[in-house]
């Protein structure tokens, strides 16, 4: 795939948007929280540091389905759940019994919010979005540079699901079409990219998006951004896209090692 067959502009004219992440959510002493925020429905698990989270994890599902049984509810039927687990480490069963107890009232797990790498995974395994934020922030000074350690993908993440991640993403699968994956560092396909990647997303224009096979929807690098060829290429070759003075080249892997 050549460079001239894409089309570069400014994030800011382009016409596909990103969802903006959901707001940090303080946690309280209740157990298990339902609330809205910014017009969201969020299902809050303490976190596993909490004081007040003294409970296991059979009691923390039959808080969540007394919560969805009693009450008065305040959602709408089918509504998108976002799931916000702070550092509660979660794995593919125990995410697959929220989603049961959460569709047997209706609702639909969404997106997972976790500051745990493992939970990130599974969730992203499950088919469910996916928003890692860092464990903390240490302090202001360096949360502005250093980025997470790497989040590794063995799956192929299907349409409709988004991956968030402080750091660089490496995905051993497909991106397919109507799927997303945007992060702070690098993004790696080992595989075909055919959704959206977005490496940088928080400015860094150093960035770089390689896949063996690049066909995506579209590509942004920082603030730069580049739309797929409108003809799918018939022969692939390992590819690496970067940013250069006239907007996001790509290049294969085998030139862009000798520059």
């Amino acid at each position: 795939m050549s460079a001239d067959s894409f089309t570069t502009a400014s994030a800011s004219t382009a016409s596909e948007s990103i969802p903006e992440m959901v707001p940090a959510v303080s946690q309280q002493n209740e157990q298990v929280q339902f609330r809205t925020e910014a017009g969201q429905l969020l299902l809050v698990l303490p976190a596993e540091t909490d004081p007040a989270a003294g409970l296991g994890w059979s009691d923390l599902l039959q808080q969540l389905q007394q919560r969805l049984s009693a009450g008065k509810r305040f959602w709408q039927f089918q509504a998108p759940v976002h799931l916000v687990v702070a550092n509660r480490l979660l794995d593919g069963r125990q995410l697959g019994a929220i989603a049961e107890s959460l569709a047997a009232a209706q609702l639909q797990l969404k997106r997972v919010h976790t500051s745990r790498r493992q939970t990130a995974v599974a969730a992203a395994t499950a088919g469910y979005s996916v928003e890692q934020d860092s464990p903390s922030a240490l302090n202001q000074a360096t949360a502005a540079s250093a980025l997470a350690d790497p989040l590794y993908l063995q799956t192929t993440v299907r349409s409709g699901v988004e991956v968030r991640h402080p750091g660089t993403v490496v995905i051993v699968g497909d991106l397919n079409p109507g799927s997303a994956v945007v992060a702070d560092g690098d993004v790696v396909v080992w595989g075909r990219l055919r959704g959206i990647a977005h490496a940088g997303a928080k400015g860094n224009r150093q960035c770089r998006i390689m896949a063996l096979q690049m066909e995506p929807t579209q590509l942004r690098i920082a603030d730069q951004v580049a739309r797929g060829p409108a003809t799918p290429p018939t022969q692939f070759q390992a590819e690496v896209a970067y940013v250069t003075p006239g907007g996001i080249q790509i290049v294969q892997a085998t030139d862009f090692s000798k520059n």
